[in-house]
Protein backbone atom coordinates (compact mmCIF):
# COMPACT_ATOMS: atom_id res chain seq x y z
CA UNK A 1 0.00 0.00 0.00
CA UNK A 2 3.31 2.38 0.51
CA UNK A 3 3.63 2.34 -2.85
CA UNK A 4 0.35 3.08 -3.95
CA UNK A 5 0.36 6.57 -2.00
CA UNK A 6 4.00 6.89 -3.53
CA UNK A 7 2.52 6.46 -7.17
CA UNK A 8 -0.48 7.96 -6.59
CA UNK A 9 1.76 11.31 -4.89
CA UNK A 10 3.57 11.11 -8.12
CA UNK A 11 1.10 10.87 -11.08
CA UNK A 12 -1.21 13.66 -8.81
CA UNK A 13 2.07 16.16 -8.87
CA UNK A 14 2.19 15.53 -12.35
CA UNK A 15 -1.43 16.10 -13.13
CA UNK A 16 -2.28 18.57 -10.69
CA UNK A 17 -3.88 21.78 -11.20
CA UNK A 18 -2.10 23.73 -8.18
CA UNK A 19 -0.07 23.70 -5.75
CA UNK A 20 -0.19 25.04 -2.05
CA UNK A 21 2.81 25.10 0.21
CA UNK A 22 1.01 25.09 3.35
CA UNK A 23 3.03 25.37 7.40
CA UNK A 24 2.24 21.32 8.33
CA UNK A 25 3.02 22.36 12.21
CA UNK A 26 0.24 24.94 12.05
CA UNK A 27 -2.66 23.28 13.93
CA UNK A 28 -5.26 26.11 12.01
CA UNK A 29 -3.30 25.49 8.70
CA UNK A 30 -3.52 22.00 8.85
CA UNK A 31 -7.18 22.08 9.72
CA UNK A 32 -7.95 23.55 6.34
CA UNK A 33 -5.77 21.08 4.36
CA UNK A 34 -7.79 18.00 6.07
CA UNK A 35 -10.39 19.56 5.04
CA UNK A 36 -9.19 20.21 1.38
CA UNK A 37 -7.67 16.88 1.28
CA UNK A 38 -11.08 15.04 1.59
CA UNK A 39 -12.72 17.83 -1.17
CA UNK A 40 -9.82 16.87 -3.24
CA UNK A 41 -11.37 14.03 -5.14
CA UNK A 42 -9.97 15.10 -8.34
CA UNK A 43 -6.66 15.26 -7.01
CA UNK A 44 -6.25 19.16 -8.60
CA UNK A 45 -3.96 20.13 -5.66
CA UNK A 46 -0.19 18.87 -4.53
CA UNK A 47 -0.02 19.35 -1.49
CA UNK A 48 3.80 20.57 -0.08
CA UNK A 49 4.75 21.06 3.86
CA UNK A 50 7.10 23.54 4.42
CA UNK A 51 7.84 22.75 7.42
CA UNK A 52 8.62 18.77 6.63
CA UNK A 53 12.15 17.54 7.09
CA UNK A 54 14.06 17.44 3.60
CA UNK A 55 11.62 20.09 2.22
CA UNK A 56 14.12 22.92 0.40
CA UNK A 57 12.67 26.49 -0.37
CA UNK A 58 15.13 26.88 -3.12
CA UNK A 59 12.67 24.46 -5.09
CA UNK A 60 9.98 27.55 -5.53
CA UNK A 61 12.97 30.53 -5.51
CA UNK A 62 11.70 32.01 -2.35
CA UNK A 63 13.30 31.98 1.21
CA UNK A 64 12.09 29.51 4.04
CA UNK A 65 10.77 33.19 5.94
CA UNK A 66 9.24 34.23 3.24
CA UNK A 67 6.66 31.04 2.84
CA UNK A 68 6.57 30.90 6.33
CA UNK A 69 5.50 34.56 6.64
CA UNK A 70 2.21 34.17 4.24
CA UNK A 71 0.37 31.12 2.15
CA UNK A 72 1.85 30.14 -1.30
CA UNK A 73 0.57 28.48 -3.95
CA UNK A 74 2.19 27.86 -7.83
CA UNK A 75 -0.07 27.53 -10.82
CA UNK A 76 0.89 24.49 -13.46
CA UNK A 77 2.52 27.34 -15.91
CA UNK A 78 5.24 27.91 -12.95
CA UNK A 79 3.85 31.48 -11.37
CA UNK A 80 3.29 31.43 -7.80
CA UNK A 81 0.47 33.42 -6.05
CA UNK A 82 0.29 34.02 -2.38
CA UNK A 83 -2.37 35.18 0.61
CA UNK A 84 -6.13 35.12 -0.13
CA UNK A 85 -5.82 34.33 -3.75
CA UNK A 86 -4.45 31.03 -2.81
CA UNK A 87 -7.38 30.23 -1.38
CA UNK A 88 -9.73 31.15 -4.13
CA UNK A 89 -7.28 28.88 -6.13
CA UNK A 90 -7.84 25.94 -3.95
CA UNK A 91 -11.44 26.18 -3.38
CA UNK A 92 -11.53 26.66 -7.00
CA UNK A 93 -9.68 23.36 -7.66
CA UNK A 94 -12.25 21.32 -5.53
CA UNK A 95 -15.76 22.86 -7.10
CA UNK A 96 -16.38 26.45 -4.98
CA UNK A 97 -15.83 28.18 -7.86
CA UNK A 98 -19.07 30.52 -7.39
CA UNK A 99 -18.57 31.16 -3.47
CA UNK A 100 -14.76 32.18 -4.82
CA UNK A 101 -16.44 34.74 -7.27
CA UNK A 102 -18.33 36.13 -4.54
CA UNK A 103 -14.78 36.80 -2.70
CA UNK A 104 -13.77 39.11 -6.08
CA UNK A 105 -16.41 41.57 -5.36
CA UNK A 106 -14.46 44.71 -4.53
CA UNK A 107 -15.51 45.18 -1.09
CA UNK A 108 -15.31 41.45 0.34
CA UNK A 109 -12.28 40.98 -1.98
CA UNK A 110 -10.62 44.14 -0.01
CA UNK A 111 -11.92 42.84 3.14
CA UNK A 112 -10.84 39.07 2.36
CA UNK A 113 -6.86 40.58 2.10
CA UNK A 114 -6.92 42.86 5.38
CA UNK A 115 -8.28 39.44 7.30
CA UNK A 116 -5.72 37.56 5.70
CA UNK A 117 -3.28 39.77 6.56
CA UNK A 118 -3.83 39.91 10.40
CA UNK A 119 -3.94 36.13 10.15
CA UNK A 120 -0.53 35.69 8.46
CA UNK A 121 0.83 38.33 11.12
CA UNK A 122 -0.22 36.65 14.39
CA UNK A 123 0.01 33.15 12.92
CA UNK A 124 2.46 31.82 15.14
CA UNK A 125 0.88 33.89 18.12
CA UNK A 126 -2.67 32.36 17.87
CA UNK A 127 -1.26 28.60 17.43
CA UNK A 128 0.91 29.60 20.44
CA UNK A 129 4.37 28.87 18.62
CA UNK A 130 5.95 32.18 19.34
CA UNK A 131 9.75 32.33 20.10
CA UNK A 132 11.75 35.29 20.94
CA UNK A 133 13.17 35.33 17.45
CA UNK A 134 9.27 34.27 15.64
CA UNK A 135 7.08 36.54 17.59
CA UNK A 136 9.86 39.44 18.45
CA UNK A 137 7.72 42.85 18.71
CA UNK A 138 9.68 45.52 17.36
CA UNK A 139 9.52 49.31 17.93
CA UNK A 140 8.04 51.96 15.28
CA UNK A 141 10.61 52.84 13.31
CA UNK A 142 13.29 49.95 13.74
CA UNK A 143 15.00 48.24 11.11
CA UNK A 144 12.45 45.81 10.87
Amino acid sequence: MGNRRSERTIESSVNHRFEVFYDGECPLCMREIRLLRRLDRKERILFTDIAAKGFDANTVGLTQERLMAKIHGRMPDGSLVEGVEVFRQLYSAVGFGILVALTRIPGISHLMDLGYHWFAANRLRLTGRCTKDTCEIHAPGSAH
